[in-house]
């Protein structure tokens, strides 16, 4: 049963089809789905957690007026890899792709994704989420033959870990969807702590 045979709308203001195979995973199919354009840049001092979660906040506020929003809950989401400090975004081209990998390599890195919920009657509620992810140390020849995949590309720190990059992974500690770009157990537990009838 979908969520508007149950007198309820959910619209998912995302234009990323790994969170929409997500939430299918479990269950949960968007009534409407938004493409919102915003501004990706990251602003001064901010931390890539800061980031996650004002981008997801951002889109949240951009999704409140539109139309297709009224009277629905609203799921907003946004993901960001960093080291440290330092914000890897989507790679503007193979070169910072091969850069974002080379910064990767035997090291670990920390994935985070801010999730904000609308509910139809205007409460907002948020949540961010780290994930931390340890690479192998990857050869010249692995980086050679991910960036002619082009997998990374349009990717958050330059990789999709539900792909070849799995093969990268040494450790993690956290919530795998997390990385692959919504965290469900989070997600899930704010849509029906907030009324949203998933069964």
């Amino acid at each position: 049963m979908g969520s508007a045979e149950k007198g309820q709308k959910l619209v998912l203001a995302s234009a990323s089809p790994r969170r929409r195979d997500l939430l299918a995973q479990v269950g949960i199919t968007p009534d409407t789905i938004l493409h919102l354009s915003v501004d990706e840049s990251p602003l001064g001092e901010e931390t890539p957690r800061q980031m996650a979660a004002r981008l997801a906040d951002l889109k949240a506020a951009a999704a409140r007026i539109l139309p297709e929003a009224e009277g629905a809950f609203v799921l907003t989401a946004d993901t960001v890899v960093g080291v440290g400090r330092r914000i890897l975004g989507k790679p503007a081209d193979d070169a910072e792709a091969r850069r974002f990998l080379e910064l990767l390599s035997g090291r670990a890195h920390q994935v985070f994704t801010g999730v904000v919920l609308t509910t139809p009657d205007r409460q907002i509620a948020r949540r961010t989420v780290m994930t931390r992810v340890i690479f192998k140390r990857l050869s010249k020849a692995e980086i050679d033959a991910y960036i002619v995949s082009q997998e990374g590309q349009g990717k958050a720190g330059g990789y999709a870990i539900q792909g070849r990059a799995e093969a990268f992974v040494r450790t993690i500690s956290g919530s795998y969807s997390n990385v692959v770009g919504l965290p469900l157990h989070e997600t899930v537990n704010l849509l029906t702590g907030h009324g949203y009838q998933l069964y």
